[in-house]
């Protein structure tokens, strides 16, 4: 919020200087983000009398003229202006001052044989407007030598503050001064405007439908207003702060909604259909031409002003065009009104209009303002326009703001750990307007006033949670209610002496071994991105939410997962799936040139919309061929790649492979006969693989083979924590040993693994399958699996016999378990 120094002043009387201004905005919480004071950079410039100015003896368009700046020196200056004339009097530049429209700085030169020591400026030059067509030519009673600046009122800074969404009382002029006031630079000058002598009924009343979007609206007419440009020191004001001056009666609002933060609108009384104004909810199918040029379909969410035959407004966002105030006003209707903040928000955000109304209202404006507001109005219509007022009208009534809110003297030095005593916390909360209730040894009640709706018993929400036992529920409402309240007041005590004088107070140490930085989740994601990209593979962000047609290829699509106001039409479902993100993205590359590809992404599944219904899943995908390399010709991808894949991911991760199993029974996404299902016991599901399934790939339009996994790693169980001892180094070398079996082709080859491994445990510490053949000399329906089996002895070295004995065990072991038998 930007406001001119001189505005300031007029609530606060302070001999602060500006400095002292904008360190103290810093220290008490409204950030200053910047001062413009254009005295500063047209100080150079002074008001010249041009004694004489002649022709150019050498230029047809120049002028030569004798200046004189008020030093007894006169100068040459050469000027290339069409007014430049002798008599006239004008901004003068002397060489060094540095001009801001042109980023130049003045020098001693000659132009055309004629010297020139300064410039006589235009309005652009001086960075002042855009006219360039001469000179600034000032009256004849301009001092002569006087610095332009200071004659033609521009030294005025403006400063520019940067206001938290919480103050909303911050967001007017008198608001930073009483808060400047509170801070001990200066007196807050008191507001009491004199009421209007009602002169005639009021033509037009109120009336409210929805009571709550605005519990408190008042009116009154003004008649026989002559409406017309404001005068010269009120579009100033208006101009320095980024506003352009419209005529009398708007800019009356408008000076109000900085200088109060209280938004007010006038309607031309004439213009209003019928003899009411009615707020209420809008209408299907209802319109109206709001004052920025934007034509508004008003929803039955948002908040309106209606006549008998039309929307006027958008209530505390922007008024209509056909009866806002023009020339032709005489006689006008004020507004003062209250609206709900929430409402008021979410209208401006669905209809993109931006408003000072709006950025006011929702954020909460002083609740008992609009009747001294309404008569501060009333009275400077009168003094610009002329006119009388009429009686003042008004629907539903002041809402209860009163609220009290209580502080622990002890919480400014234990929370606070500032040295701030008892009396003087209470007497800057009195400076900010508080009023103390009630008092003690302990602590402070004070009466919160009606401009601080930032200071209230609140309860985030919790009372109103339908997960929260209602115990539990009345338990947090009853302890933000009691605890919120106390920390704004702390606040409030801290930034008044100055935020940078709160000690800075390191965090006490929970422990002397700092804890782990990521949770094991986290770990977990960090670590299985790291071994997917090392697997070559790219690693995806995608959204969370696809086209609902695509997700329902990949399960359930419940309707509580569809969003309800989509980015896009095409994304309007939470997804089952990382792998419905990736196929669609493998498809647009396939559709680009680029069928092969491997993409991975840790992402969300979701399947209800509660937390335990969002699942954390490292899913990727392969489609095409896998890449050329010298060692090895390309060749379709098929499902063994992204169970290497899942495998590699869940080794990385800590999952004891040993007690891994795959079963057949992968989701219907997958190939049925080329697809697994990672387990860890019966019940624990770690991890999907499989070929994508061929119908699926046609409806995604991916050409060529397609293979997926998914792995879930919420149901990865944490390591058990080991404790360190030595590590284990046998004194005696492992032995291995080969052993190819003939097997049913339809069992399992880690069933081979598993048995073989089971056979000795004290023994066996490795079996790995290496070989698999089937084909001539060998029976019908027979594959042969070869296993290497390592022994790592510890007592001693094996004897030929205890080799052949451990052998005889591993065969049997498997024999029993698979019915496979050893080949000749």
């Amino acid at each position: 919020m930007k406001f001119p120094l001189s505005w300031l002043k007029r609530h606060l009387e302070t001999d602060a200087t500006l400095q002292q201004i904008t360190d103290t905005l810093n220290t008490i919480g409204l950030e200053v983000e910047g001062v413009e004071d254009r005295a500063a950079a047209l100080a150079p410039f002074r008001i010249a009398h041009v004694i004489e100015a002649v022709q150019h003896p050498n230029a047809d368009r120049l002028r030569a003229c004798k200046v004189d700046v008020g030093d007894g020196v006169i100068r040459s200056v050469v000027c290339g202006a069409p007014n430049a004339r002798t008599g006239m009097k004008a901004v003068l530049g002397l060489p060094g001052a540095f001009v801001p429209g042109t980023g130049i700085t003045l020098k001693v030169g000659e132009i055309r044989g004629v010297k020139s020591e300064g410039m006589m400026c235009s309005s652009r030059e001086l960075g002042l407007g855009e006219d360039h067509d001469g000179i600034i030519d000032l009256p004849a009673d301009a001092p002569v030598g006087q610095p332009y600046a200071v004659w033609a009122g521009l030294d005025d800074p403006i400063v520019e503050i940067s206001v938290t969404p919480n103050r909303g009382d911050a967001l007017s002029i008198r608001g930073v001064a009483r808060d400047l006031a509170a801070a001990g630079l200066g007196t807050l000058k008191p507001f009491a405007p004199q009421p209007a002598v009602p002169a005639y009924p009021s033509p037009l009343n109120w009336a409210v439908e929805d009571l709550e979007g605005c519990p408190w609206v008042l009116g009154r007419a003004v008649r026989g207003v002559k409406n017309g440009p404001s005068p010269q020191w009120l579009q100033d004001k208006l101009t320095a702060i980024g506003l352009r001056p419209i005529n009398a009666l708007v800019d009356v609002t408008n000076w109000f909604t900085y200088d109060l933060g209280r938004p007010l609108h006038v309607f031309d009384a004439k213009k209003v259909k019928g003899d009411t104004l009615t707020i209420r909810r809008g209408r299907e199918g209802e319109s109206f031409l709001a004052l920025n040029g934007k034509d508004v379909r008003v929803t039955p969410e948002d908040l309106v002003i209606a006549d008998a035959e039309a929307v006027e407004s958008l209530a505390g966002i922007m008024g209509g065009e056909y009866s806002g105030s023009d020339e032709g006003t005489t006689e006008v209707f004020i507004e003062a009104a209250l609206f709900d903040p929430v409402r008021i928000a979410l209208s401006g955000r669905r209809h993109d209009l931006r408003s000072d109304a709006r950025s006011r209202f929702e954020r909460g404006v002083d609740q008992a303002l609009p009747p001294a507001a309404l008569e501060a109005a009333t009275a400077m219509i009168i003094e610009l326009c002329g006119g009388e007022a009429s009686e003042i009208v008004s629907a539903g009534a002041e809402p209860a703001w009163q609220r009290t809110a209580h502080l622990r003297f002890e919480r400014i030095a234990g929370l606070g750990g500032s040295p701030i005593t008892p009396e003087e916390a209470v007497e800057g909360l009195e400076r900010l307007g508080f009023t103390v209730a009630s008092r003690d040894a302990q602590g402070v009640t004070v009466n919160v006033p009606s401009w601080r709706n930032d200071i209230a018993a609140r309860d985030g929400g919790l009372a109103q949670n339908p997960e929260l036992p209602a115990e539990r529920a009345q338990a947090a409402a009853e302890g933000c209610a009691a605890i919120e309240p106390e920390c704004d007041l702390l606040e409030e005590v801290l930034r008044l002496r100055g935020l940078d004088a709160v000690p800075p107070v390191s965090l006490p140490v929970s422990s002397p071994v700092p804890l782990p930085s990521l949770t094991p989740r986290q770990t977990r994601s960090v670590l299985a991105r790291r071994v997917l990209a090392a697997r070559g593979m790219l690693d995806c962000v995608s959204f969370g939410f696809i086209d609902g047609k695509v997700a329902a290829l990949f399960g359930e699509t419940p309707a509580a997962l569809r969003l309800e106001n989509p980015i896009a039409a095409d994304l309007d479902q939470m997804r089952p799936t990382p792998l419905a993100s990736l196929l669609t993205a493998a498809s647009r590359n396939a559709a680009r040139g680029y069928p092969d590809v491997a993409l991975a992404e840790i992402g969300a599944a979701y399947r209800d919309i509660t937390p335990a219904g969002q699942a954390a899943v490292a899913a990727g995908v392969r489609t095409g061929e896998t890449p050329r390399h010298w060692a090895a010709p390309a060749r379709a991808v098929d499902a063994m790649d992204a169970k290497g894949d899942a495998l590699a991911v869940l080794a990385a991760l800590g999952v004891p492979m040993a007690a891994v199993t795959v079963t057949a029974d992968a989701p219907g996404f997958y190939h049925p006969g080329r697809s697994g299902v990672v387990r860890q016991g019966p019940k624990i599901v770690l991890a999907t693989f499989g070929e994508i399934h061929p119908s699926l790939r046609a409806k995604l339009d991916l050409p060529g083979p397609a293979v997926g996994f998914e792995v879930f790693l919420d149901a990865i169980p944490d390591p058990k924590r080991k404790k360190k001892g030595l590590p284990d180094l046998p004194a005696f070398q492992p032995l291995r040993r080969d052993f190819a079996f003939l097997v049913d082709a339809g069992v399992p080859a880690e069933n081979l693994v598993r048995a073989a491994r089971g056979a000795e445990r004290n023994l066996i510490t490795e079996v790995s399958l290496f070989d698999r053949y089937a084909g001539e000399k060998l029976p019908e329906g027979k594959v042969s699996l070869a296993l290497e089996v390592t022994l790592q002895p510890r007592e001693a070295s094996m004897t030929d016999a205890e080799i052949e004995a451990v052998a005889a065990k591993i065969v049997a072991a498997v024999a029993k378990a698979t019915g496979a038998t050893l080949r000749g």
